[in-house]
């Protein structure tokens, strides 16, 4: 298509999560304009790969993490940063969503059923090994296969841990632990729990944030009143002098329980608000400021997360170099960090 089409300024990629990267770079490398829904790449290689051409080129980027636009991470950040809790220590993400969403089964399927005519299979498998053809996969249930999605925290994290990674300037963690339901080299687990480890950061202390998804929900915070239920998604900041708890994709956030929100007085609203999350990024195109979701920004929320899934697969608590992506207790690891590419899909 960017070859038949040179007019074209900008593409909007929602494959599944293995086409990301190479999409991405194939338009990046024609100069093109790049919206990509999350996780931004299916491995924390080719999230870096995709970030640093992206820089180079100068494109207008965004990551489909539409909350990241909203009202409610705003404030988040605001309330967050002016020290409406105090030093935050802690952090929990969490969502309902899990293996049992896509339904996949331990094994893959035997049946090999004649693939669809508007479907191009070879080129739907793009840089994951070959496999025959089957519902199980496509159109809908890839999410829930290791060669083709990320799971629940690859689906819902790059949106939930969105507040956290912005408010508490999050990079690379010092090390990841994951726990999950039962595990398969095949299929994602139904339910898991993500253990995060970072250092000080400037004037905030160590923080250890946690993912929890398939129905694996945090524990419930001793300020939140009785009989107020937590939802299906959300996250919640727990400080020296306070808890904020907000709704997934970044919602509204209140400080717990209610009467302290009403008694705070909140600060000047000093992020710059934007109308919508795509027209930010299209504005961007036409030469206004970066979308609040650039790849420089997306690209390290998009490493965090994928790096819970090396932790999970490695089944031990990995050291992490960040800088150079690499576990450093974990030899075993490299194969996640850095799949091997179906001959002529390499990056």
């Amino acid at each position: 298509m960017l070859d038949s089409e040179p007019s074209i300024d900008a593409v909007v990629i929602a494959t599944p999560d293995h086409i990301h990267a190479v999409a991405s770079l194939a338009a990046i490398s024609r100069g093109k304009h790049v919206y990509c829904e999350k996780p931004l790449s299916h491995s924390i290689y080719e999230t870096r790969r995709v970030t640093e051409a992206a820089r180079k080129a100068g494109v207008a980027t965004q990551m489909g993490n539409h909350g990241n636009s909203g009202e409610g991470i705003r404030l988040t950040v605001e309330w967050l940063r002016a020290g409406a809790i105090g030093p935050v220590r802690e952090v929990h993400g969490w969502t309902s969503s899990g293996g049992l969403k896509w339904s996949p089964t331990d094994f893959r399927p035997v049946e090999t059923p004649p693939v669809p005519a508007d479907l191009d299979w070879d080129r739907w498998l793009g840089p994951a090994a070959y496999r025959p053809y089957n519902p199980a996969y496509a159109p809908y249930r890839w999410r829930g296969w290791w060669d083709f999605g990320s799971g629940a925290i690859g689906d819902m994290a790059c949106h939930n841990l969105d507040p956290a990674i912005w408010a508490l300037d999050l990079t690379h963690p010092t090390s990841v632990e994951a726990h999950s339901t039962r595990l398969s080299d095949e299929t994602v687990p139904v339910g898991a729990v993500y253990y995060y480890e970072y250092p000080a950061r400037g004037d905030m202390p160590a923080l250890a944030m946690t993912w929890h998804d398939g129905g694996l929900l945090p524990p419930r915070p001793a300020e939140l009143e009785e009989g107020r239920r937590m939802e299906d998604e959300g996250i919640y900041f727990v400080g020296d002098d306070g808890v904020i708890l907000c709704g997934g994709w970044g919602g509204s956030p209140r400080i717990i329980p209610e009467p302290k929100m009403q008694a705070y007085e909140r600060p000047a609203k000093t992020i710059p608000r934007v109308s919508e999350h795509r027209l930010d990024w299209i504005e961007a195109c036409r030469g206004a400021d970066p979308a609040s979701s650039n790849f420089d920004y997306a690209g390290p929320l998009t490493e965090v997360v994928l790096l819970g899934n090396v932790a999970l697969r490695t089944s031990k608590k990995i050291l992490w170099d960040g800088a150079n992506m690499k576990a450093t207790n974990a030899p075993e690891a490299d194969k996640y960090i850095k799949p091997a590419f179906r001959e002529g899909w390499g990056l």
